[in-house]
């Protein structure tokens, strides 16, 4: 193959690249030189004038270079050659400058990753996960309910729950299957409950109450304010329904029903010394979900006096 350069003879050798490096010094001295270049060019001098100057410019600096190269330096400034040109916009060139700038957009988008993909775990583990096992831990806490139910008014209620969350788990209603297994949680936390249910005999406090009902007003009604004292003596928060509102709510202190009769024998008996004798007024056992009473009520309560 010949090492010919295009546009010359055959026979005719490369410049050596010392003289290409110089050009190219000349080019970039010609640029440097713009208003000297724009000048000699536009006022029609002739090309001499102009590789004259250049060459006493280079002589100052101790270097000869001769007319070829300066002719070569002229053609290439007028060609544009030793310029950057920017590529033109294409697609390629898009993704090669994002790729060029990955550090500092990588982090930002390993950190989205990061954070979808733990999102994406969490949402398996904290919701896909649980209602995929809502019908087996349905079954084990209605199992549950049964062996600790010893009434069977206990059994009915887990029973209704039971059947409304597998209905809810056939027509796809996951909220409501998930509703009838809190109920159930809920019941069994009242069958699993123990406790002494005492008059509060403590000198700051009520130890009953009376109101006029709201449909009545001429009647009262009368309450014992009441705490439900666990097996160690510590006062528990139970789920009590007020009778005027309807709404169950967990307290640790109530007022429960009782005739005039049981709430002067309770005053009379707290004037006496200040202290209430008799203050056990029932029992709630394992197992159950009614307090066995030692007194006569109800079971109406109200939670705030």
């Amino acid at each position: 193959m010949s090492d010919a350069a295009p546009g010359t003879s055959p026979g005719a050798a490369k410049p050596p690249l010392d003289d290409v490096m110089l050009a190219m010094d000349v080019v970039d001295t010609l640029r440097r030189k713009e208003r000297l270049v724009q000048h000699e060019l536009d006022s029609g001098e002739r090309e001499q004038a102009l590789k004259a100057r250049l060459r006493k410019i280079y002589a100052a600096q101790g270097l000869e270079v001769s007319d070829a190269i300066l002719d070569e330096a002229v053609r290439a400034l007028e060609e544009d050659r030793f310029v950057y040109k920017p590529p033109e916009p294409t697609l390629g060139v898009a993704l090669a400058r994002i790729y060029v700038a990955r550090g500092g957009w990588g982090k930002w988008l390993l950190g989205g990753l990061v954070a979808l993909v733990l999102l994406v775990v969490a949402w398996q583990m904290l919701v896909v996960a649980p209602r995929a096992a809502l019908p087996e831990r349905l079954q084990a806490m209605h199992s549950e309910v049964e062996e600790l139910a010893v009434e069977p008014n206990a059994v009915t209620r887990a029973d209704r729950l039971f059947a409304a969350g597998g209905r809810a788990l056939r027509d796809g209603d996951t909220a409501a299957a998930e509703q009838a297994l809190k109920s159930l949680d809920t019941l069994r936390g009242q069958l699993e409950a123990d406790y002494d249910i005492r008059i509060i005999n403590r000198p700051s406090e009520r130890s009953g109450v009376w109101r006029i009902p709201p449909n009545n007003p001429d009647a009262r009604n009368y309450y014992l304010i009441v705490e439900a004292v666990g097996p160690r003596g510590h006062v528990l928060k139970v789920p009590i329904t007020n009778e005027e509102t309807g709404k169950t709510e967990r307290v640790d202190a109530w007022g429960l029903r009782v005739d005039k009769a049981t709430f002067d024998a309770v005053a009379a008996d707290k004037r006496d010394d200040g202290i209430i004798q008799a203050d056990l007024v029932g029992h709630k056992a394992v197992g159950r979900l009614m307090p066995d009473y030692r007194l006569r009520t109800t079971g109406a309560a109200i939670t705030d006096w």
